[in-house]
């Protein structure tokens, strides 16, 4: 007997064939395009954690916000439970807001610095919850406070957050966002401005976070080796495109695309040794240079300026996405199906 096949669950939210264009002032009377997302295509579900991981500039703050609703996709669509986004005047709903929280790098920034962590928290509450009662806003206050662990609750309510440090601020912002009791969070780089101490305290509040809520995780990141602690899956980024994605342990382990593996050479490992890089580097490519310009990004591969294995379809054509089994996807010429790409090397 034949068994059903199997369908994957509806993601949370997602980004369809997302693309984000921004019109810029490029000298006196003359006006620029960029390129910031190309092509973004991203699932995110339940109690799963994604990790999308590049360098700045790469695009990932703009589909992050992209995803939040605070920009309107130039083409492209974002579906929350399989259902499309609309948005006016560039303005999604405020229920849609309730649904998906993004937390921001600076936790300096994100506080209001005239109101106690009291106001901040009970803000969300009253716009989204509509909670008047004042026992009952004392009491939510104090529970996610506690959630986030800044205890005892009392000690920390009606401080400012200039009183408080770094990783309690970011805390503070956590539970702001769990104030509307969201599906999916969104960390835009929400580790990167604390103090290496604290960092491993704040993965471990988010994967417990994703554990008892079953939130749905995107986790943004330069940073490989978090990346690798906290998330399921990994997807990276370059000059505004996705071109490598699958489980985690595959892709840091066995990276596809060469800027794939020129991030994970990068971080720290002191079981890698210094043979291990000079690999990578065996086609001769001494200088990679810098990322290129999304105004004026380069045809073909948009890696192909830096890349040591550049072939001539490289410089023309943009690569196809090669799923490669197991979950996993690149967009390299190096692992296409296509005849043409492999009789083409660098001259």
């Amino acid at each position: 007997m034949t068994a059903p096949p199997t369908t994957r669950p509806t993601p949370v939210l997602a980004a369809v064939d997302v693309t984000k264009h921004f019109a810029v002032r490029a000298g006196v009377g003359s006006r620029a395009v960029v390129r910031a997302v190309e092509g973004a295509t991203l699932d995110l579900h339940r109690g799963r954690v994604v990790a999308l991981v590049g360098e700045s500039g790469s695009g990932k703050t703009t589909l992050a916000r992209l995803l939040a609703g605070f920009y309107a996709p130039t083409s492209g669509e974002i579906a929350l439970e399989g259902a499309p986004v609309r948005q006016r005047r560039g303005r999604v709903e405020r229920g849609y807001h309730k649904d998906v929280q993004l937390i921001f790098q600076d936790p300096f920034g994100s506080l209001n610095p005239l109101h106690r962590v009291r106001h901040n928290l009970e803000r969300p509450l009253r716009l989204h919850h509509g909670v008047r009662d004042r026992a009952e806003l004392d009491r939510r206050v104090g529970e996610l406070l506690e959630r986030v662990a800044l205890t005892p609750a009392d000690q920390f309510a009606d401080k400012f957050p200039h009183e408080l440090s770094g990783g309690q601020r970011q805390r503070v912002v956590i539970a702001r966002a769990l104030a509307v009791e969201p599906k999916v969070l969104l960390g835009d780089e929400p580790i990167s401005m604390l103090d290496v101490s604290i960092r491993l305290e704040m993965l471990n509040l988010l994967d417990r976070l994703r554990t008892e809520d079953g939130l749905a995780l995107l986790y943004i990141t330069h940073d490989i080796a978090s990346a690798r602690y906290l998330c399921d899956d990994v997807v990276v980024m370059y000059a505004g495109e996705m071109i490598e994605g699958g489980p985690k342990e595959q892709v840091i382990a066995d990276p596809l695309h060469p800027y794939t593996r020129l991030l994970v050479e990068s971080s720290p490992d002191p079981a890698r040794g210094a043979r291990d890089r000079e690999a990578l580097f065996d086609a001769g490519a001494d200088d990679l240079g810098e990322p290129p310009s999304l105004i004026d990004p380069p045809p073909g591969c948009r890696f192909h300026p830096r890349c040591p294995f550049a072939k001539d379809v490289c410089r023309t054509q943009a690569p196809p996405r090669t799923d490669v089994g197991e979950g996993r996807w690149t967009r390299c010429w190096l692992h296409a199906t296509d005849p043409t790409a492999t009789s083409q090397e660098t001259e």
